[in-house]
């Protein structure tokens, strides 16, 4: 085993951990895990799955991830946990009163963070700074805070300080934009054929406004014609040099969409190696089949030198979480989101 975990984030195929999963993880040691609604049952049983993933690679530091959006995109569900609002009610709260709708975005990431911090969870896969355009794929949809980056850029700020404020840490997705994909990149791998001036304007402005905040980043799996037509951004060290960190100027840890999405071709071997060479610092693989997730663990390498500061850096920006006031903090959204309606 290596003196430094693999650069690989791995989900797991159930609510509680087999054998043949804890013996993978403890020879293969990845560097985090990441978990889903197949995951989850209760608390009680989310905070033992925690504690075990911890236990079976022996760091009781391993960061593990969820996406807990609010919306349709939350693997926290009721009745054990709060039904979040999906992130354009927001945008919605800011075109009628832009400070209050940033202090709504802000508790409701604090609430958020409170939710998984009693689980152990510490990465949240969350703001997602997407600016979506009319005609694209409703795989973002009222995910997105809004439709002009002025708008997400304002709320995506809120969210980074409210999950930050709780312990928890925030991956702005997906970098450097998925607004303007026609197709769902789950499924299928979205071409965009946007100028690049068109593509600065509106899709890399959020990621720019925000590369100074201690969070991670994304990646799209989305080809962008205008820089490079023949690999999608977690592929391409063009897209990942020379816009991503480069123009949009993002220093911070950078971890690939899930690899097992359909978007990607090949095998997993081609496709972890690819995404490291390419310039992600971590990748991710997420359905827990455990031959796929063999195949990359053989094609992976020890996280970098370069990768394990960019995490010590962002690390560094979280604030130890004091007590909320839960009540009050609900009731500052829940008022926000009627208010809203109202209107």
């Amino acid at each position: 085993m290596s003196a430094r975990p693999l650069a690989a984030i791995y989900g797991c195929a159930g609510p509680r951990l087999g054998d043949d999963e804890r013996e993978f993880f403890r020879k293969s040691a990845p560097y985090g895990f990441i978990l889903f609604a197949r995951n989850v049952e209760t608390p009680e049983q989310l905070r033992a799955l925690v504690r075990d993933l911890r236990d079976a690679v022996g760091r009781d530091d391993a960061p593990v991830l969820i996406d807990q959006e609010g919306g349709r995109v939350q693997r926290l569900k009721p009745p054990h946990w709060r039904a979040a609002p999906p992130g354009r009610r927001f945008g919605e709260a800011l075109l009628c009163d832009a400070k209050s709708a940033e202090q709504g975005a802000e508790a409701n990431a604090r609430l958020i963070a409170a939710e998984l911090a009693d689980l152990g969870i510490d990465v949240d896969c969350l703001p997602l700074l997407d600016v979506p355009v009319p005609g694209a794929h409703d795989i973002i949809g009222d995910r997105a805070f809004g439709e002009t980056p002025e708008v997400v850029i304002a709320l995506g700020r809120a969210v980074c300080r409210g999950l930050r404020a709780g312990g928890v840490m925030p991956i702005v997705k997906h970098i450097p934009g998925h607004g303007r994909a026609r197709s769902d990149s789950h499924l299928e791998l979205p071409l965009v054929e946007a100028s690049l001036a068109e593509l600065r304007a509106t899709d890399f402005a959020p990621f720019k406004a925000l590369a100074d905040e201690a969070c991670w980043a994304m990646t799209a799996h989305v080809v962008y014609s205008a820089i490079d037509p023949s690999a999608p951004a977690t592929l391409s060290a063009k897209v990942i040099g020379e816009v991503i960190r480069g123009e949009i100027g993002f220093d911070g840890p950078l971890i690939s969409d899930d690899l097992s999405m359909k978007a990607l071709s090949g095998d997993f071997a081609g496709r972890t190696k690819g995404a490291l060479a390419a310039g992600c610092d971590l990748v991710l693989h997420c359905n827990g089949d455990m031959a796929e997730m063999a195949a990359v663990a053989g094609a992976c390498a020890p996280l970098t030198d370069r990768a394990a500061a960019r995490l010590a850096r962002a690390a560094a920006g979280l604030t130890k979480p004091s007590a909320i006031d839960r009540a009050a903090l609900l009731a500052q959204v829940e008022g926000l989101i009627v208010a809203t309606a109202r209107s």
